[in-house]
């Protein structure tokens, strides 16, 4: 197979019926080998390779009709995938959006509900904080873990949350909440007197990311970690929906995704009794 047509002095190409490269080809002719050559002066009457024509400009292709059916599928192929890569969103995708629903629909966002100093600034917001904020609705700064910057990222309008209480005598579940903005810049990153404070993060590039969270309810009966912790254990031996909970598989994340069944599990625990 010889390239796009180009002056005879610039363009080489493989003779198939010589097996050499180097000869040079003649502007809009191509060379067959011997067999085709043979065939076709039995259809033409005798016709010269050489004075078979093709069009100027187009691709050189090689006479066997395998190799053609071979080689262009995947030329058609890439350049479909190209278009499709360069068009697609990757928010828009189908993947993405089944990512989403399976994946990221409900989250577990923990939260100290007891006083602890860090850099001389009380760090403590409970769920009762929340519920005392105009129209309860809070900003949920302060993260400073990459991954969980990303989840952060990730959360949609409207989806739902766990209020989750860590680093105090009883850590579980007290309440729910959604998302009612999209991750945007986290200003305490730029605060100096703030314990957040990252000086390496900069406002045309910042490093760090909140949402705005609403209060919606109490839940029905706190649901402790040590509850939380028995189902997962009981769940890896039978295939129960908690047995992969980023609460114990990845325990030091502050936002975690839950996946459906994780997050009706869990919903379904507050009218049974304590296990």
């Amino acid at each position: 197979m010889c390239g796009y047509f180009q002056p005879p002095a610039e363009r080489t190409c493989r003779d198939p019926g010589r097996g050499r490269l180097g000869q040079l080809a003649q502007p809009g002719r191509i060379r067959m080998g011997r067999k085709a050559i043979q065939r076709y002066r039995e259809k033409k009457g005798g016709v010269g390779r050489d004075e078979i024509q093709r069009p100027q400009g187009t691709r050189c292709q090689g006479t066997d009709k395998k190799g053609l059916s071979e080689k262009r599928p995947k030329t058609e192929n890439s350049e479909n995938t190209s278009a499709k890569l360069e068009n697609a969103s990757p928010q828009k995708t189908s993947t993405s959006k089944n990512c989403g629903k399976n994946l990221s629909n409900y989250w577990l966002m923990k939260s100290e509900p007891e006083s602890r100093l860090e850099k001389g600034v009380d760090v403590k917001f409970s769920i009762e904080d929340l519920k005392a904020q105009p129209k309860q609705i809070a900003c949920w700064d302060g993260v400073r873990n990459y991954q969980a910057r990303n989840f952060l990222r990730a959360m949609k309008l409207e989806e739902e949350a766990f209020f989750y209480h860590s680093n105090c005598k009883q850590p579980g579940i007290v309440g729910l909440m959604k998302i009612v903005k999209e991750a945007y810049p986290d200003h305490t990153q730029f605060e100096k007197n703030n314990p957040h404070y990252d000086p390496s993060s900069k406002e045309d590039n910042p490093k760090w990311s909140m949402v705005d969270v609403q209060f919606v309810r109490m839940m029905k009966r706190f649901i402790s970690l040590d509850e939380l912790k028995t189902y997962h254990q009981a769940h890896k031996a039978t295939g129960g929906p908690l047995k992969n909970m980023t609460l114990f598989t990845r325990q030091r994340l502050s936002v975690q995704p839950l996946t459906r069944e994780e997050f009706d599990f869990v919903l379904s625990l507050e009218e049974t009794e304590p296990s």
